[in-house]
């Protein structure tokens, strides 16, 4: 019997999910299971981190276009994707609430929540914040013999601040920085009592530049983002010894849109991501195949570096880690692709692709999705599309209202 608690029947697979992630944060790193809660195939050579949450497309307007979100027109949700591009945002006042049911293939009580607002001090800056909140839902604990000792709803949340600087008619940059909380393990006293939530400081950093084209009669507009985000200090729900990497992670994207005349207007945007942690080296084992342990306790590495390395070092060295040397580094760049059309700026239309290396998480879907905008007011919804059966991704929803006002 482990020592953390036997989980009920019902509702088994989340809590097995649970339960992979109690387990390891005590006899090991807590990194390894937090792949599931965004949809990867974690028997895979899969890069996660803590506090996976933060790297969920948090609006149904990027979401349906296939998570290209990086340069395409600014809105409320320009924190998330890119905070450059804020201060190019049209309006003077702004806000967004955008709902997600998480993983409700498998189970009907995971959400993650995320509101974003904006203000323009001057034309040339903007300010913004967000608030994100994940919610696991409630868990039901029993002890050995098989009877309620109560439950646990984990939750994790990040609040945060933006500011946005146009530094030309063309470029702009922005910085974001947010505390992010962790309450996975609930003190539960099964894990010990060295367990904790876990807490960190992240900030992100973005460069946003855009151009108009002339095609014609139509005109058109050109578009390039960069963001590095979630820069911030490891996370721990134990002790200094089971410390694990935020997402840091490495956003470059391009949108091209083209107005046609006064009522069509179609965005093709391109993303590349890719996370900026160690990747996970080959360690030797015997020939039972466990792995073989050095005189001090430590696993022994066939191939590739220690993960257990700085933020700053994991950063820049994540480029380099790669057991299978460039090839495998590329493997670990995520790509999006999307498209949208507006008719009279009133109705839109979305859809897009999520591509992601089978060696290093293995997904794929489609999205699509609708827009509608009236005045100040604006709704969004998505719905995604894997490309194999029985996804935990699959029947992904999510639902957006946006408000814009000026002065």
């Amino acid at each position: 019997m482990t020592k953390f608690a036997f989980l009920k029947t019902f509702g088994m697979k989340k809590k097995l999910v649970y339960a992979l992630f109690l387990g390891l944060m005590y006899f090991g790193s807590t990194s390894q299971s937090l792949g599931q809660f965004v949809g990867q195939d974690t028997t895979r050579r899969v890069i996660t981190t803590a506090v996976g949450f933060l790297s969920i497309s948090p609006d149904a307007r990027a979401a349906a276009m296939g998570d290209a979100g990086a340069a395409i027109s600014p809105d409320a949700n320009s924190i998330h994707w890119n905070a450059g591009k804020l201060a190019f945002v049209e309006n003077n006042i702004g806000f967004s609430l955008n709902y997600t049911p998480w993983l409700g293939k498998i189970v009907d009580d995971m959400s993650l929540s995320y509101l974003s607002g904006y203000y323009k001090l001057t034309d040339d800056q903007a300010v913004g914040m967000e608030l994100r909140y994940f919610d696991l839902g409630d868990i039901d604990l029993f002890n050995d013999n098989g009877d309620p000792t109560g439950s646990v709803r984990p939750r994790e949340f990040a609040i945060g601040g933006t500011y946005s600087r146009k530094l030309s008619e063309k470029l702009g940059v922005g910085v974001s920085l947010r505390f992010i909380h962790s309450n996975i393990s609930q003190n539960i006293a099964a894990i010990g009592d060295d367990s904790k939530p876990g807490s960190s400081v992240a900030g992100d950093i973005a460069v946003y530049y855009n151009t108009d084209l002339q095609m014609g009669a139509s005109t058109s507009k050109l578009a390039f983002a960069g963001s590095i985000s979630n820069i911030g200090g490891k996370i721990s729900y134990l002790n200094e010894e089971t410390r694990d990497f935020l997402p840091t992670n490495l956003r470059l994207g391009t949108a091209w849109t083209a107005n046609f005349d006064a009522y069509n207007t179609i965005t093709l945007s391109l993303d590349f991501n890719k996370l900026m942690v160690p990747t996970p080296p080959i360690y030797e084992t015997d020939a039972d195949g466990n792995i073989v342990f050095d005189p001090n306790g430590n696993p022994i590495i066939a191939e590739g570096r220690d993960p257990n390395r700085g933020v700053i070092s994991g950063m820049f060295g994540s480029f380099f880690d790669a057991p299978d040397g460039f090839s495998e580094e590329m493997q670990e760049f995520m790509i999006s692709f999307g498209a949208e059309y507006w008719y009279n700026q009133l109705f839109a239309a979305r859809a897009g692709y999520f591509y992601e290396n089978e060696n290093k998480g293995n997904r794929k879907y489609f999205t699509v999705g609708l827009g509608f905008r009236y005045q100040v007011f604006g709704i969004d919804f998505a719905y995604l599309i894997p490309t194999e059966q029985e996804h935990p991704l699959a029947e992904t929803l999510r639902f957006s209202l946006m408000f814009n006002f000026d002065n």
